[in-house]
């Protein structure tokens, strides 16, 4: 049996619907205030939020609000036919106008209500109706719902938007820029890579893939790290090692900045991993003090879902509004839903289309890290393409960057001197939606598993 809420349960506040209304009309000077608040799902009744409509029809169009103005405006579309007695009763339902923040508050918060309820509708009928879908999608779908109905970003959203309301947030972000105010993108503290990408986006999904012991998940915790030492929280999961793997690689390669003055390494990773004296512990607690406030958070577990992730993914996102970035290492070890009869390239193309979903949903970049299939051995130049992508062709469909980590010397050794090659890591990025393509060109330390700009070295 479906539940359904009833019509006279549903929560809204129509005098305060009313004041809105009335006072922008009254007084157009707060219109900024309103609009910057409230939009027409905000509104419950039809009437009111058929009003809304043209008030901020005329206020886009740049025409001064008045009773005259938009009674004019509702007999031109056809609206109303004789609007004004409607109008005067909308002036008439306030006091003062310090009575527009506590009602811009109370239709907001009816509106939350008013979501909520109808996620809760949503998932009674998930759950009672017929579905192939199994427990842990149903579980997932319901927290997405929930998230959704919850989200202050997804408020009042609408799917259908004016190029002219597009464009004003275009302009802002374009003057944003230029004052320095806020980047294109979120910058990874690699100049060569952030010349390219200009930041990754928010929404974007972000392909890093290469050949095991290229250094991509080297290269993810080194952005990470960055990211996060400006205070912008990362979320990693790790399906491959565990959480104290992930903590000491941190840990080494924070140790790469103490050095002589010569130049010299004071903690090797070697003492580190074995047994450091008294003077070079020193250094250590002090890489350890650097890395203890950094807000990162690591899920280690193995065998996750795409659905898990999901799950995981949003919890930690209602914990922190805050969180920019979410690395995931990586697309071959997400464990495929147990009732999916589709192939496993299909799967794949599924997972990596949810987790781009999901970018968008969260409104933030997410990496996820990937492995290559094995052709790129058998060519000369082994240098990796996008077909190289291992899996699924919809790897390369869904993302919005593709990039790739490539070193010479790994297949080359002994030419490397002779080419130049040695120690340089290769950012290949072969897909951008919003940019150019390119290569960065950074330089390797293995033992410290850390990435440098070599052009900044």
């Amino acid at each position: 049996m479906t539940t359904t809420v009833e019509t006279s349960s549903i929560p809204f506040d129509a005098a305060s619907e009313r004041r809105v209304l009335g006072i922008v009309m009254q007084y157009p000077d707060l219109m900024d205030r309103v609009v910057s608040n409230l939009k027409e799902a905000h509104f419950y009744l039809p009437e009111n939020r058929l009003i809304f409509k043209r008030i901020n029809e005329l206020y886009r169009e740049g025409v001064k609000l008045s009773s005259t103005a938009l009674s004019r405006k509702l007999i031109q579309n056809g609206d109303m036919d004789e609007p004004s007695q409607f109008l005067k009763g909308l002036m008439d339902s306030f006091i003062s106008r310090s009575e527009l923040e506590p009602s811009i508050l109370s239709i907001k918060e009816e509106y939350a209500k008013r979501r909520i309820l109808e996620a809760t509708d949503e998932i009674a009928k998930l759950i009672t109706g017929k579905s192939d879908l199994d427990l842990g999608a149903v579980q997932a779908k319901a927290q997405q719902l929930i998230f959704e109905a919850t989200s202050i970003e997804a408020d009042a959203s609408n799917e259908v938007k004016d190029l002219l309301e597009v464009l004003e947030r275009c302009y802002t972000n374009l003057v944003a820029r230029s004052e320095g105010t806020k980047p294109s993108g979120l910058t990874v503290g690699y100049p060569s890579v952030d010349a390219i990408t200009t930041g990754f986006k928010n929404k974007d999904l972000i392909i890093l893939a290469g050949r095991p012991s290229m250094g991509k998940t080297a290269l993810a915790l080194n952005w990470s790290m960055n990211i996060a030492k400006r205070g912008k929280p990362v979320l990693i999961f790790s399906l491959e090692m565990d959480d104290e793997s992930i903590g000491d690689r941190f840990v080494i390669s924070e140790l790469f900045s103490y050095r002589t003055e010569d130049g010299s390494p004071i903690v090797t990773s070697f003492e580190y991993q074995t047994k450091l004296d008294e003077e070079k512990m020193k250094y250590a607690a002090e890489a350890f003090n650097d890395l203890y406030r950094l807000p990162i958070k690591i899920v280690d577990k193995r065998g996750l879902t795409v659905d898990e992730i999901k799950a995981k993914a949003r919890q930690v996102k209602a914990e922190e509004p805050g969180l920019s970035l979410i690395i995931i290492d990586y697309l071959q070890l997400i464990k495929p839903r147990d009732n999916s009869k589709t192939s496993w390239a299909l799967q794949v193309g599924e997972i990596v289309r949810e987790l781009r979903d999901l970018a968008g949903e969260l409104d933030l970049p997410i990496i996820l890290l990937s492995q290559l299939n094995r052709g790129v051995e058998l060519r000369e130049n082994k240098r990796p393409l996008m077909s190289d992508l291992r899996d699924s062709g919809n790897i390369e469909e869904f993302a919005d960057v593709v990039c790739f980590v490539y070193r010479d010397e790994y297949y080359y050794p002994n030419q490397a001197e002779e080419r130049g090659t040695k120690g340089v890591a290769e950012v290949i990025f072969a897909k951008q939606r919003k940019g150019e393509t390119g290569t960065a060109y950074l330089r390797w330390h293995p033992e410290y598993a850390r990435f440098i700009d070599q052009a900044f070295e």
